[in-house]
């Protein structure tokens, strides 16, 4: 049972959301005693956060929930340096450009688990290029940067893994940690910020932030983060076998999003419920207990809730109702992911290798090769066991598709154009 006081971090604490808190009886009090600011900072290192992003998500979502005021900090600035935190290597450095387009492409998501408009206590979106990319560098040395003791920064773990795998860590790659430990500063001056949070991987960052602020005459500032999650056979939460499951529609659809949520490790079910979705703790402990087939059930309900939040409700029953007709009555669904042939391509007849690389099934010839040895391809749900065959315009069925399936649970519909 938790003993918080705060509803905030009692919601958290049964939801499996804390690994590290720098001071639950401080923060735990100021929470039960006021409206509190928080933030979580996002690197916009790509066109559209992924799967591995919504435990942060969430946890700005409960923040708001429970009558605090959330910020969504997007990295405009630290996104020119690129977190080294437990990286082999520098990432690829992106123009200002780009930042702002990743920054425009990523913030749609948000908008799905906070509000920005509420009358009371609304969400933030703050840019910290806003400040960093203005600064005086010689005044900030001075000001910021003789705060911070190499000798500690080098003990940090982050710094450390690199280091002993003999990485290079680039003095631009070093100076992140007290870029964002200036954000956190600076967003008290701000907006009153007093707490951060993130994923444990950023405590060592966070950490430094809140010694910054002490340094720098702040209010005790406060550091919580969630633990980094992996499933349950070990993989790295966000990531499929296709690659990342991102959040943005328009990368990644809400028919596929939902199949990634359907195919959760039994062992993973309840806890996902608890971190992923809105359902109450006594609805998520009756469907945890339950077993056997009962429990593909579950998965199905935990995959439309987790959809419903970030597509909509309507999207998500849609999903569900798309895979009930593929995979119960082997119908041939119109939601289906649908990709786009060229006519003259099948009417020449496209290579069945070909073809499953470019639907996205398989990454290489050869690993297309391999699952036809294996027995997992399907055209028009029947068996591919030749991996010389052509497919033409006479696999085309009456619907103007071809369906083309890996497996039980993979299936693309190839539309000739």
């Amino acid at each position: 049972m938790s003993t918080f006081k705060s509803e905030f971090l009692h919601t958290l604490s049964e939801r499996g959301f804390i690994h590290q808190i720098s001071d639950e009886t401080g923060l735990d009090d100021l929470l039960s005693k006021e409206r509190v600011t928080a933030y979580i900072g996002f690197d916009p290192t790509a066109p559209s956060l992924h799967a591995g992003s919504l435990i942060q998500i969430m946890m700005l979502h409960w923040f708001q929930k429970t009558g605090h005021r959330p910020i969504s900090l997007m990295g405009g600035g630290t996104g020119m340096v690129g977190d080294p935190s437990f990286k082999d290597e520098a990432r690829k450095l992106m123009t200002i450009d780009m930042i702002e387009d990743n920054i425009a492409s990523i913030q749609r998501v948000f908008a799905n688990y906070i509000d920005y408009d509420r009358a009371d206590s609304p969400a933030l979106m703050i840019n910290n290029a806003d400040w960093l990319r203005g600064i005086n560098y010689l005044e900030f040395l001075r000001d910021v940067g003789r705060h911070f003791s190499v000798n500690r920064m080098l003990s940090f773990e982050s710094v450390k893994t690199r280091l002993d795998r003999e990485q290079s860590l680039s003095f631009l790659e070093f100076n992140y940690m007290i870029l964002q430990a200036y954000d956190f500063v600076e967003l008290y001056r701000q907006t009153g910020c007093r707490l951060q949070m993130g994923g444990s991987d950023q405590w060592g960052n966070i950490v430094n932030g809140i010694d910054l602020g002490h340094r720098m005459e702040t209010p005790q500032l406060y550091a919580l983060t969630a633990p980094l999650l992996t499933t349950s056979s070990g993989a790295k939460m966000g990531k499929s076998a296709n690659g990342a499951v991102w959040l943005n529609p328009d990368m990644l659809s809400a028919y596929d999003f939902w199949q990634f949520w359907r195919n959760t490790e039994d062992a993973d079910v309840g806890r996902f419920l608890k971190l992923y979705t809105t359902l109450p703790m006594d609805e998520i402990a009756r469907l945890s207990a339950l077993g056997g087939s009962e429990i593909n059930e579950v998965k199905k309900i935990l995959a439309t809730e987790v959809t419903a939040m970030l597509h909509g409700r309507a999207a998500a029953d849609e999903a569900a109702e798309t895979a009930r007709k593929t995979f119960e009555e082997g119908a041939l669904a119109e939601n289906l992911p649908t990709i786009e042939v060229g006519k003259a391509e099948i009417d020449a007849g496209i290579g069945i290798l070909t073809l499953l690389v470019q639907a996205g099934l398989a990454g290489s010839n050869g690993e297309a090769r391999r699952h036809i040895k294996g027995g997992a391809v399907k055209l028009n749900d029947k068996g591919v066991s030749d991996e010389r065959m052509a497919v033409d315009a006479g696999a085309v069925t009456e619907d103007g598709v071809i369906k083309l399936s890996l497996g039980k649970k993979k299936h693309i519909l190839v539309k000739p154009a």
